[in-house]
């Protein structure tokens, strides 16, 4: 690739995640690690937050960390491989997000006073993923990175979970625009 002044290498270096996804999608076709609803849309999304988590549980039982992202995020590798390593081996329930607090007057034992991230990209480890209660309740249909709080809210709650705010300049949500790119990540909208 010919490269000047004006390429953005950090573009090119950040297309990287491929070969690490876990793809949930709406159907089962190629490409497809698992399939949790016929059609995807913003109603569902708590739905799919709990098949996709229930099915990481069951299996992906060795990895130590993973990614939940949008399809219109773009995280940069080097900052991503860096949380790796700086929280490899941690002994508590590890989170990252940009990190949000959700009181909800009618769920108030499952999704009130709770922490949760912003569900564009968060990063989670194994002891998280090991105490999440996949089965929480609540009434009515609530956004996904609620109901993936309340996992945490009521399976983790015995346990010392660390929260650390993401770095928003290191995950770019919707647009990239560095020198000589300006991509619109949600160029079609999803929902």
């Amino acid at each position: 690739m010919p490269v000047n002044n004006n390429t953005d290498m950090q573009f090119y270096q950040n297309t990287w995640m491929a070969d690490h996804l876990f793809t949930v999608c709406d159907f089962a076709g190629p490409g497809c690690a698992m399939s949790c609803n016929e059609k995807s849309t913003w109603r569902a999304l708590d739905r799919k937050t709990k098949c996709f988590t229930r099915a990481i549980k069951q299996v992906l039982a060795s990895t130590e960390f993973f990614i939940k992202q949008d399809d219109d995020v773009l995280a940069d590798q080097d900052y991503v491989l860096a949380l790796m390593d700086k929280y490899r081996g941690h002994p508590d329930p590890l989170f990252i997000s940009d990190i949000l607090h959700h009181n909800d007057r009618i769920n108030v034992f499952s999704l009130s006073g709770i922490t949760h991230g912003n569900g564009k990209f968060y990063m989670f480890n194994r002891r998280l993923l090991d105490c999440l209660n996949v089965d929480v309740g609540y009434i009515g249909q609530r956004y996904e990175d609620t109901v993936f709080g309340g996992m945490i809210h009521t399976g983790c709650k015995d346990f010392n979970v660390t929260y650390v705010q993401e770095k928003n300049s290191k995950i770019w949500h919707r647009k990239y625009k560095n020198k000589n790119k300006d991509i619109d990540l949600a160029y079609i909208r999803n929902h």
